[in-house]
């Protein structure tokens, strides 16, 4: 009986989980405008938080229109059980034009919302009560409308620089919103949120990319999303891709940190350099100022014995050639080397000749 009883429970437990595979499939439904029924929607995947900003053919995975109501649905399994971050759009070109302008931004009007889904979620895009599109969120999945949250505050920012004047306030203003956007990605508790923050702070084309490698080489911030991702999107392309870029500026800002240290180094050297030589010549300018002043002390006979005593001249040579007394040659040896304060030949050499 007992046997009965658990292959009884087993075999429901495996109906139930049938019946929950079955319904493990996601709905995407909205509304437009009723001057909009009959166009093509588009439904597209972003696995590149790159190439959110537009869209591109190759992220469309489905197509539909709408009905006479402007009512549009999307369905089925063959979505990923993770979340991923998807856009519904449509615009003015005419479907034939696909593979031609129509994803390269000529198209007119394009109206389009990005939001945060799975394979089991149901979203529902309603028009608001001012008869918009894509406006709005309605989902089983509670961080579908993050997305929404991000552009809203992203234009606040916006308006908030356009009144900023100054290179030291747009700092502290850039300084105030990154700890603002980190702050708000942690709290939704979805990395794929925080990428998409990440991706535009980050972008090269954006004020806020010189900011962004500044913050990086000191918060520890990013290196933590990256460990949230790895953690629930360990296999996913745009975890690989945000790891790669992250060293990518990681090495770019440690090059420019050993730039500027050899450059420190280089310029401390010609400082040290620069120093040395001009006490050098400050030196030796004081010593041929002091040795000048010595020998102005000199008689004009005295300075004619004491150059001929620098070119080696004994007493007896130096009395011969000015034809006076070897006892007056020593005299004059003798008040030389006191006004000159020197003790030997080669000492008056270096003073005369230098």
């Amino acid at each position: 009986m007992i046997f009965v009883f658990r292959m009884k429970h087993t075999l429901l437990f495996f109906i139930f989980l049938n019946f929950l595979a079955v319904r493990a499939q996601y709905q995407f439904k909205g509304q437009l405008t009723e001057e909009d029924t009959g166009k093509i929607i588009y439904l597209s995947i972003i696995e590149d938080y790159r190439r959110s900003s537009r869209v591109y053919l190759d992220q469309v995975i489905g197509r539909t229109s709408t009905d006479s109501l402007g009512n549009f649905v999307f369905e089925g399994d063959n979505l990923s059980e993770l979340n991923n971050i998807y856009r519904i759009h449509t615009d003015e070109c005419l479907p034939n034009e696909i593979e031609n302008t129509h994803f390269l931004g000529n198209c007119g009007t394009t109206q389009s919302i990005l939001f945060i889904a799975s394979n089991t979620d149901s979203v529902l895009l309603p028009k608001t009560l001012n008869d918009e599109s894509f406006c709005a969120i309605s989902s089983t999945n509670v961080k579908s409308e993050l997305l929404l949250k991000i552009l809203a505050l992203k234009n606040e920012m916006a308006f908030d620089f356009s009144e900023i004047r100054g290179d030291a306030s747009k700092k502290l203003n850039l300084k105030k919103w990154f700890s603002r956007w980190h702050q708000f990605g942690e709290a939704s508790q979805e990395p794929l949120a925080e990428l998409f923050i990440y991706g535009f702070l980050s972008d090269r084309q954006s004020e806020t990319y010189r900011y962004y490698l500044e913050d990086l080489a000191l918060n520890p911030y990013y290196e933590a999303l990256l460990d949230r991702l790895k953690t629930s999107y360990p296999t996913a392309a745009f975890t690989k891709l945000y790891e790669e870029e992250l060293r990518a500026d990681q090495y770019l800002i440690d090059m420019d940190v050993s730039s500027d240290q050899t450059s420190s180094w280089w310029i401390y050297l010609l400082l040290g350099l620069s120093i040395l030589l001009n006490t050098y010549f400050l030196l030796g300018w004081k010593k041929r100022k002091n040795d000048s002043s010595q020998v102005a002390q000199l008689s004009a006979q005295e300075e004619r014995i004491a150059r001929a005593m620098a070119h080696g001249k004994t007493n007896k040579e130096i009395a011969q050639e000015f034809f006076i007394s070897l006892s007056t040659v020593k005299t004059h040896v003798n008040s030389i080397y006191k006004k000159l304060n020197v003790n030997t030949r080669e000492e008056i050499k270096t003073i005369l000749f230098k």
